[in-house]
């Protein structure tokens, strides 16, 4: 008993005093970081929402069960260990007493069946595990496996660890029954399955396996712990912790705004010399940014998801973390070293590793590649799918803020758009003169707003860049306009008062440029004194909804498609089925709209009540929606790496064989245009396939076309109103035309 016991208690000493000190070291790493008291303070003012995180996320596994198998295998090993917390204090008590139950329940048998129910879900969990992880080996199937670039021998060593808690349990468990200490009489199916395997061996042999067992559960419990503070699964104790201080938007919606020392920056008084711009060191991430960096699973799943990893690029969300969390690791001796003295007698692996820069080629020696960080389009697919709530988008462009602002360096072609936001507000440079050209292309006329908006008006109808000015957008735009005008809804619209939202300059990492083009807008806004806003564009739709109040600008905005479906709803607007043509329609979820900001129904809804309009899905949709490769200001950046994003997802939409793709984003409408007419150039589309946006798929059905699209562009304005904001004039270039993400209209 004696010997027991004080093998038993050396064991659990050892092995907690090296995790423990493995948990101060990575709690000391952390907060080299940045501070972030706004995750401190969300997490006190919503306490509400903090639990439901909690019961949902970690407790309910929501995000896990989305892959079903995995899933549930996952939710069986989580929930195990949970339950099987019993039985490691009933390991604990049998060190002192061979006859110990725990107090109240030890003798319930109801108690030892879950508890062997569960252990059995283990195993069938980790045999699932084992199974999907030799399927999608990554030395054999390579960048298709989402494991590709995990350290997946460690992998291997937590599975083989949890098998033998699990073994060591019920071996123990089975001898207790066989010399008769265990303290359940019935129930415990496995351990008594077990004690029937082992009971010819007799009680002595029994007795010896008894102790043996015991002390090998302790053991085999206290090596686990040791391992998971030293490797991936440290997720076990992290994950809880991210969740509970993760933005936990309603959807994706805002970037954080950029902070130093824990502030929101000012960029009247920041300090390029004493202030943080962006993430250019692994130090400059606040200690949630290095929370996120320990919480990784590796288990890929933003990986297999990500649109630039899945057209051959080099972004893959997962190794963007790893190899973030490598760089801090090997980094910390450096951040934790007290004086420049203790710094100085480092080894010089440690020295190298602290010069090396955040970005950087491989020539450089740099930690994230240059064409890593630019080839996100920031569609939230890694957000949405990691199942402990890591903030990849954030850090990716948290970077991206360093290098333009501080840097400067970002894909060159970038640099006409920010010149063009700065200089004439707009990504082609074409000037607030030509935003109303599309109203004098309409039957009716349409107020623009001077200073204060109208009482009687109920929408103000924000435009953006490409509805105003790129002309395959400006004919949704016209479509929009019309339908709101047959509805009697009374709207009107900026005009040349409207500028960039400023969307394409914070998603590059122009966080001045982006601001000063948002204070502009609020402060039109603001004097317009709208009741209610509808966008159009899903970018704009975002940036005024859910960035524009963090300067102060606070507005009730909704997407054109919710303010149409409503209006179908409500019978004012009725599409006429006599001369209805059967088409099979697919639609595109654009990403700032569907994962951002989860507007999912409404533009189905509108496809559901236009007559002849078969609805058919594409297999990656809703929240698994594929990106179309123009946004992260991916729009004026030109793809020369893997296969174009756009193509690929032509690719998914063509085997549909559908006669129309529609869309809600100007965009999508764009990126997805183009694949279409390079697919019929190379006889691989139907020369009757299009891509049109919801609201021309309803207007069809609602009004004729001509009333629609009622003159050619450069014909005369109608009404005051509309020659009031058609005045032309411009030294821009003469109109955006189709191309790629490089061109133009891009």
């Amino acid at each position: 008993m004696v010997l027991r016991i004080t093998v038993g208690l050396v064991l659990t000493v050892v092995a907690l005093a090296i995790a423990g000190r493995r948990v101060w070291w990575l709690k000391r790493l952390a907060f080299s970081g940045q501070p972030a008291p706004e995750r401190v303070a969300t997490v006190r003012e919503h306490p509400g929402q903090d639990i439901e995180s909690q019961a949902t996320e970690v407790i309910g596994q929501r995000k896990l069960l989305k892959w079903t198998v995995p899933g549930a295998a996952h939710a069986a090993t989580f929930w195990g260990f949970i339950v099987l917390i019993l039985t490691i204090i009933e390991s604990y008590g049998a060190l002192f007493s061979r006859t110990f139950a725990i107090p109240g329940i030890g003798h319930w048998a109801f108690i030892g069946f879950i508890e062997d129910l569960f252990a059995v879900g283990v195993l069938a969990g980790i045999i699932t595990f084992t199974v999907i992880r030799l399927r999608n080996n990554p030395h054999k199937e390579g960048r298709r496996s989402r494991f590709f670039g995990s350290h997946t021998r460690a992998a291997w060593v937590v599975l083989g660890m949890i098998f033998l808690v699990i073994a060591t349990l019920l071996l123990y468990r089975g001898a207790q029954i066989n010399t008769g200490v265990f303290p359940y009489s019935h129930g415990a199916f496995a351990s008594q399955e077990v004690g029937h395997w082992l009971a010819p061996l007799g009680y002595g042999v029994n007795s010896v396996l008894e102790v043996v067992f015991l002390l090998s559960q302790i053991a085999v419990v206290m090596a686990f712990t040791v391992i998971v503070v030293y490797s991936k699964h440290l997720h076990i104790a992290l994950a809880p912790l991210n969740v509970l201080f993760g933005r936990k938007p309603n959807a994706l919606g805002a970037l954080p705004p950029m902070r130093s020392n824990g502030k929101v920056l000012d960029f009247e008084e920041a300090d390029p010399d004493t202030d943080v711009f962006g993430l250019g060191k692994i130090e400059d991430f606040s200690w949630k940014g290095m929370l996120d960096m320990g919480t990784c699973t590796e288990c890929g799943r933003c990986q297999s998801q990500c649109p630039a990893w899945a057209t051959g690029k080099p972004l893959s969300p997962k190794q963007v973390i790893l190899d973030l969390r490598d760089h801090a690791f090997a980094k910390a001796p450096y951040l934790l070293a007290s004086s420049d003295e203790e710094r100085e007698a480092l080894p010089d692996a440690v020295k190298k590793e602290a010069e090396r820069p955040l970005v950087g080629t491989k020539e450089d020696n740099g930690v994230i590649d240059p064409d890593v960080l630019w080839s996100c389009t920031n569609c939230g697919a890694c957000v949405e799918e990691c199942p402990v709530d890591i903030e990849h988008i954030d850090h990716i462009d948290g970077m991206r803020r360093h290098q333009v602002l501080i840097e400067s360096a970002f894909p060159v072609e970038a640099a006409g758009m920010l010149k063009n936001l700065e200089n004439k507000g707009d990504p082609w440079g074409m000037g607030g003169n030509r935003r109303g050209d599309w109203i004098g292309e309409l039957d009716f006329e349409i107020p623009v707003v001077d200073g204060k908006i109208d009482p009687d008006i109920e929408y103000l109808f924000w435009v953006g860049c490409a509805g105003a000015l790129e002309d395959r957008a400006k004919k949704t735009t016209k479509a929009i306009a019309s339908l709101l005008h047959t509805a009697g809804v009374k709207f009107a619209v900026l005009g040349p008062a409207e500028t960039c939202t400023g969307d394409p300059a914070r998603r590059i990492g122009n966080e001045f440029v982006f601001s000063m083009l948002a204070q502009q807008n609020i402060e039109t806004l603001n004097e317009a004194a709208p009741k209610t806003i509808v966008a159009s564009c899903p970018h704009c739709f975002n940036t005024i909804a859910n960035e524009y109040p963090q300067l102060g600008g606070n507005y009730e905005v909704i997407h054109h498609t919710q303010l149409l479906a409503r209006l179908v709803d409500q019978g004012k607007l009725t599409p006429d089925g006599k001369a209805a043509t059967p088409e099979k329609v697919t639609y595109h979820d654009p990403c700032f709209l569907g994962r951002h900001n989860k507007v999912y129904t409404a533009p189905r809804q509108i496809m559901e009540h236009v007559p002849g309009v078969e609805a058919v899905e594409m297999h990656r949709c809703k929240e698994r929606g594929f990106c179309c490769g123009a946004g992260g200001a991916r729009m004026w950046m030109e793809e020369r790496i893997g296969k174009r994003i756009n193509t690929e997802r032509i690719d998914e939409a063509l085997a549909l064989d559908p006669d129309t793709i529609s869309t809600a984003c100007p965009y999508c409408l764009v990126m997805l245009g183009d694949a279409v007419n390079a697919k019929k150039a190379s006889g691989d589309a139907k020369d009757t396939l299009e891509v049109i946006d919801v609201a021309q798929l309803l207007v069809r059905s609602v009004a004729p076309v001509g009333a629609v699209l009622a003159t050619e562009a450069g014909s005369a304005p109608v009404g005051d109103a509309a020659a009031g904001a058609a005045t032309a004039g411009t030294d821009a270039n003469p109109g955006p035309a189709a191309g790629g993400p490089g061109g133009p209209a891009a």
